[in-house]
């Protein structure tokens, strides 16, 4: 089995910054993609940003400039580093990552508040 758990999210002013952890656990051969996607409520889990075992990133429009995706693949973690944040970027914040099997898992979820 494998499990993601996130941690890092909170209450922050608008523009400040928060960086997310989601480090993956249990047995998988590899992890081939990780990426954060985040929920406000009444909307769609979105995807935010994605990052390939090769360092390949994508990122929606709404956070490029201000959010950067990035791996650990010896730590089998991703990192979600957060900058300028805005009210509408207050969401539950999910980690996803897809192994060789190839399996998508999620994690739990870890809330971000932006907000004075």
């Amino acid at each position: 089995q494998v499990q993601l758990v996130e941690s890092g999210g909170g209450l922050v002013q608008p523009g400040g910054s928060l960086r997310l952890s989601c480090a993956a656990s249990g047995t998988f051969f590899s992890i081939n993609t990780m990426g954060w996607y985040r929920q406000a409520p009444g909307k769609e889990r979105d995807l935010v940003a994605g990052i390939s075992r090769y360092g390949a990133t994508t990122y929606a429009d709404s956070v490029k400039g201000r959010f950067t995706i990035s791996r650990d693949n010896a730590k089998n973690t991703v990192y979600l580093q957060m900058n300028s944040l805005k009210p509408e970027d207050t969401a539950v914040y999910y980690c996803n990552a897809v192994t060789s099997t190839p399996l998508a898992v999620w994690g739990q979820g870890t809330l971000v508040t932006v907000s004075s």
